[in-house]
C-alpha cells in the first residue's frame, strides 16, 4: 500500500507517496479429494489456517483461484468472508526451438542484486503486494537476474552508473524485469492430448529446428514434465517502455531456452499498461485469475491507514515469485 507523508519526513516532497506494509498470509494450493468433497473439510482447513495466520501476526489473508471455479469462489466469498479483490492475468509464452531476435535499438544490462534492490525500492515500493524483504527475493538462488533495457548507446555494462544515479536522471524510456527459476522447484505436464495434437506439436518443433531463421512459432514439449521461468517486477517509463518490455521478454525467452524450459509465464494486472509488450499465447494463458482477500486484524504493520480490502485497484501489482 501507500500513503502520503504529513510530517515532511519524505525528503523534500511531502506529496510523494511512501510505502505502507502489512503482514499478508497466502493460502496456496487448497485441494480436497473428490471423494471427500461437500463434507465441510475445505471450510475447516481454511478456518484452521486463519487461526494459525492470526497466531503468527498476519493482518490479511488472501487466496488465488480461477475465476470460473465456482466451488472455490463460493467457499471463500460465501462461507469464509473473503471479498473479491483483484483479477490479474496470467500470461504464458511457449519457448520456441529458435532464439527470439532482440532489437539492436535496445541495450540490456544485468543488475547486481543490491543494485536491483535499490531500483525496486526507489521506484516500485508503493506498488501493491511489493514485498518488504525484496532483498531476500533478489538474493535467492532461484532468482536468475534483474535486467534493465535502455535506448542503445545510453549506457554500457561497464558504464552503468548504478540505480540511484540512473533514476536521478533516467533516459526518456526504460524498462525492467526479473527472472525466477521455477524449474528447480516444480514441473508441469499437459495430459489428455490426442495423438493428433501431439503429432502436430512435434512437427512444429521439427520444422522450427530445421529452419530457425524463419522464426516460426512452435509448440514446446509440454506433454512431458516441463519447467517454467517466471517473470516478475515488470516496470518502466516512457513512450518506448512497451517495446523495451518486449525486448526484455525476448531475452527471458532465450534464457529459458538455454535452461530447457517449456514456457515463460508472468502475472500482471489487467490494467497494466506494459502488458502490451508481453508476448503470450491466449490458449495457454488465463485472462482473469481471481484474488480474494480477508481482513484478519485491525492494524497495519506501519499503522492504521484504513481497510485494504475496500481500496480501489492500482494500475500495477508486484507478484512475489515465491507465491507463484
Amino acid at each position: 500500500g501507500k500513503k502520503f507523508s504529513r510530517n515532511g519526513k519524505n525528503g523534500n516532497d511531502p506529496t510523494k507517496p511512501i510505502p505502507v506494509y502489512t503482514k499478508l498470509a497466502y493460502i496456496l494450493g487448497l485441494r480436497v479429494s473428490p471423494s471427500h468433497r461437500r463434507m465441510g473439510i475445505g471450510l475447516k482447513l481454511v478456518r484452521r489456517m486463519e487461526e494459525w495466520f492470526r497466531e503468527n501476526g498476519a493482518e490479511y489473508s488472501y487466496i488465488a483461484t480461477e475465476n470460473d471455479n465456482q466451488a472455490s469462489v463460493k467457499l471463500f466469498t460465501n462461507k469464509c468472508g473473503y471479498s473479491k479483490f483483484r483479477a490479474p492475468s496470467i500470461l504464458v509464452q511457449p519457448v520456441f526451438a529458435h532464439r527470439v531476435r532482440i532489437t539492436k535499438r535496445v541495450t540490456i544490462i544485468k543488475l547486481t542484486p543490491s543494485d536491483a534492490e535499490s531500483l525496486y525500492r526507489r521506484r516500485f515500493s508503493t506498488t501493491e503486494f511489493f514485498p518488504r524483504d525484496i532483498d531476500s527475493v533478489l538474493n535467492n538462488k532461484l532468482n536468475l537476474g534483474t535486467f534493465v533495457a535502455v535506448p542503445h548507446g545510453t549506457y554500457l555494462t561497464e558504464s552503468w552508473p548504478g540505480s540511484e544515479r540512473f533514476l536521478a536522471n533516467p533516459p526518456e524510456s526504460w524498462a525492467v524485469l526479473s527472472v525466477w527459476n521455477c524449474k528447480d522447484v516444480f514441473k508441469l505436464e499437459v495430459r489428455g492430448a490426442s495423438r493428433v495434437r501431439k503429432g502436430f506439436a512435434k512437427t512444429t518443433r521439427l520444422v522450427d529446428r530445421a529452419v530457425p531463421w524463419l522464426n516460426l512459432p512452435s509448440v514446446p514439449e509440454v506433454f512431458r514434465p516441463f519447467g517454467i521461468h517466471f517473470l516478475y517486477g515488470l516496470g518502466g517509463e516512457g513512450p518506448l517502455a512497451v517495446k523495451f518490455v518486449k525486448a526484455l521478454c525476448g531475452l527471458a525467452h532465450n534464457l529459458a531456452k538455454e535452461c530447457g524450459c517449456g514456457v515463460v509465464a508472468t502475472e500482471v494486472s489487467t490494467s497494466e499498461p506494459l502488458r502490451l509488450g508481453i508476448p503470450y499465447w491466449k490458449r495457454l494463458s488465463c485472462a482473469e485469475d481471481l484474488w480474494c482477500i480477508k481482513r484478519l486484524g485491525e492494524y497495519y504493520s506501519d499503522g492504521s491507514v484504513g481497510d485494504w480490502t475496500k481500496s480501489s485497484p492500482g494500475p500495477s501489482i508486484f507478484v512475489d515469485p515465491r507465491e507463484f
